[in-house]
């Protein structure tokens, strides 16, 4: 393969009258790789390296054209103000109990980050325990998880830098919150989990100075840290050398009796491995050998172990196992598969509190430990609910929201079947102006795809409603009903947001998302543009009033909807997508998306059918696109920013017309999980601010 990078980056002179832009030139370089005697041109392969001046300079360009765009849209700074008045109320999480103390979350409306807290009793006068906002200047240090000790003693936490997987650790007195000197460095895809006066976690090696968030991932290891000394010193007790494409990390149960060791990474689900800790220098031993099956405990009692899995029950059930004969053979099915899918399950005060997913929607169920069903336990409305409590303490609460109920708090008495609200939020919004509703439509082949609606009462079915519509589609994750406060100004302004359950999720169990995987992933493509054209024929709008939005995999799905048919949208946001299907898995841990994707080297067929949809590969000259913002950020160490700065290039060289076509490359910030509060509602403001401003909302 040869490669030539043309060593200097020309900008043409950046300029924007109305819908007139002139994008920067982009230097082609003459790679070509050759995939089964088949040879695909990669000319703007110098775009991977992105710590290059080449390549910062690139950026630099396509952001002030971007900016210049983006700030002379109408009523953009007046989208920002509507913004952050509905983004501005208390939210507040479920409360959680830990050695003596209860501890929540809470943002008073536009932190950057939320704060936990600690009170000595439940409803009791709280105090900070840790604010993340006081880690950095600007937010973008962000707090990924708190771990207690099991003797109450200490509380590791972890937290991200602008975004990035990468984690480091450190260590409070639980008790007078003072910091420790224990610091932990290069972690990733790992919680903390005590034993004794230590925990594990998992890391990988030092990565490449100038590499760390692009390189591929390779050589996961578990560590013991002990509280007191430094890194160096820490112990690896779980390393697999002759599988270094694999995760690993173990956890500990309360009573430190039991630890379970979880092994992902070659298929859809994982392997368990368990070992009694009462028995001096143990091994484990492996309960599970299916890796495309999921493996998930729930809690012990006693010896006994309650676990969820999908292993012959594609919508998952409730199975136990003893830890004195823990292998699959010998476990007991406890709850039988249903016909919905088995969502979550919780031991809550000696009792199973499971939630189904019912068309995309919690219903939520009490059980014997035994299995026997006691009752449904009613929630408010149709929605999501999440469920929060302890295996030996009576207090319950659980979350709620909907498209237009924000997540309010519940306390559940589990004996009296009575809910009360723990924590109502105020949001600066009519709720009682808007409505949800939910349809389907039959796909290209004929399945049946369930789709929420929600817009502002009194809508006419004229034809002529802009119309966005999102969806992910991929890895076994479904889409719920949830609240956004940042969707509340484009319903405001006579919007209908549009979200649709694909396949390829987790919403009708496994046999669902095998559907939208590897050779058959097409018809998540299928379905997504089978919505579109529902809604039009429905005469709730027209293609002319049409964005398409989806973040990761789902920017992956607005990448291949809007090059398979540009004609059917008005507006496209992908963000931080997939774009790259021959090459994505050369990246941090892009290897690992090969059970939903396969790669472009398994074998000719899997390469020509990537190809085929690849989002960077169907660009075709000549074409005139939707109206496309292209979003992505600098420390994206999942889907790394090279997918989007290749593909933005390549459209701007192809793409016909007026409607413009953009990139918007975040500094300081990832993938997206930990942005700070103000990065967060500038980004929308210019996502909105795009799409309502293309679909000629006033």
């Amino acid at each position: 393969m040869k490669k030539i990078i043309i060593p200097l980056l020309t900008l043409c002179a950046m300029t924007m009258h109305a819908q007139k832009i002139t994008y920067p030139a982009t230097p082609k370089d003459g790679t070509v790789d050759e995939y089964f005697g088949t040879k695909v041109a990669d000319p703007y392969r110098w775009l991977e390296n992105d710590t290059s001046a080449q390549t910062a300079a690139w950026v630099k360009a396509e952001n002030a054209v971007t900016d210049a765009y983006l700030q002379a849209i109408p009523g953009r700074s007046k989208l920002l103000e509507r913004l952050r008045q509905v983004s501005n109320y208390e939210k507040v999480s479920v409360p959680f109990y830990r050695y003596g103390k209860w501890y929540f979350y809470k943002n008073d409306g536009l932190q950057n980050q939320s704060v936990m807290y600690v009170t000595d009793e439940l409803g009791g006068t709280p105090r900070v325990f840790l604010d993340p906002n006081s880690l950095s200047n600007d937010g973008t240090v962000a707090l990924k998880g708190v771990y207690f000790s099991h003797n109450g003693k200490y509380a590791a936490y972890s937290i991200s830098r602008s975004g990035s997987d990468w984690q480091e650790f450190y260590v409070l007195d639980a008790k007078t919150g003072q910091l420790l000197d224990d610091h932990v460095e290069w972690a990733k895809f790992s919680g903390a989990s005590w034993h004794g006066d230590g925990f594990y976690y998992s890391a990988y090696d030092l990565p490449e100075k100038g590499k760390e968030f692009s390189n591929v991932n390779e050589g996961h290891k578990v560590y013991y840290h002990r509280i007191g000394t430094p890194q160096s010193a820490d112990q690896i007790i779980y390393m697999n050398p002759t599988e270094p494409k694999r995760f690993y990390s173990v956890s500990v149960n309360k009573e430190e009796t039991m630890m379970f060791l979880f092994e992902s990474g070659a298929g859809d689900g994982n392997n368990l491995y368990v070992r009694d800790l009462r028995i001096p220098n143990s091994q484990f031993i492996q309960m599970t050998s299916n890796m495309d099956c999921t493996y998930s405990p729930i809690e012990n009692i006693g010896d006994k172990i309650y676990l969820v899995t999908n292993d012959h029950a594609p919508r998952s059930k409730v199975m136990m196992a003893d830890i004195h004969n823990p292998g699959f053979s010998h476990w007991q099915e406890i709850v039988a598969e249903d016909n919905d899918v088995l969502d979550n399950a919780d031991i809550i005060n000696g009792k199973l509190l499971l939630c189904y997913s019912k068309d995309a929607s919690t219903h939520a169920y009490l059980h014997q430990l035994s299995g026997e069903r006691i009752r449904e336990i009613k929630l408010p409305s149709v929605g999501s609910a999440s469920f929060s409590g302890e295996k030996d303490r009576k207090e319950c609460f659980y979350s709620f929201s909907s498209f237009t109920i924000p997540g309010t708090i519940y306390r559940y008495d589990i004996d009296a079947d009575s809910h009360t609200v723990y924590a109502a939020p105020k949001v600066n919004f009519k709720q009682n102006d808007f409505v949800s509703e939910q349809v389907f439509f039959n796909s290209k082949d004929g399945t049946r795809i369930p789709m929420f609606l929600t817009y502002k009462k009194g809508l006419k079915r004229n034809g002529k409603n802009p119309v966005l519509v999102y969806g992910y589609g991929g890895f076994n994750i479904g889409l719920s009903p949830s609240f956004s406060a940042t969707r509340i100004p484009f319903l405001e302004h006579g919007g209908i947001y549009a979200m649709v359950n694909l396949r390829g999720g987790s919403e009708y169990g496994e046999e669902w998302h095998q559907a939208g995987t590897k050779m058959r992933k097409q018809n998540v493509f299928d379905d997504f543009i089978g919505a579109t054209e529902w809604l039009i024929a429905q005469r709730y709008t027209n293609s002319q009033r049409v964005a398409i939005q989806g973040g990761s995999n789902g920017g992956l799905l607005v990448g291949a909807c809007m090059t398979q048919r540009p004609d059917l949208f008005k507006v496209a946001i992908p963000q931080v997508g997939v774009m790259d299907m021959l090459r994505y898995h050369l990246f941090t841990i892009g290897w690992n998306w090969a059970s939903d994707y396969g790669t472009s080297a398994d074998s000719r067929e899997m390469f020509e059918y990537l190809r085929g949809y690849s989002p960077l590969h169907n660009l075709r000259p000549g074409t005139a696109y939707p109206a496309t913002l292209v979003t992505t950020a600098d420390h994206d160490d999942r889907v790394v920013p090279a997918h989007s700065f290749k593909f933005a290039a390549t459209l701007q060289e192809c793409h016909v017309g007026s409607n413009p076509v953009l990139i918007r490359i975040d500094s300081k910030a990832g993938h997206g999980s930990g942005k700070p509060m103000t990065k967060v509602l500038e980004e929308q403001a210019d996502i909105y601010g795009f799409i309502m401003h293309n679909l000629g909302m006033k």
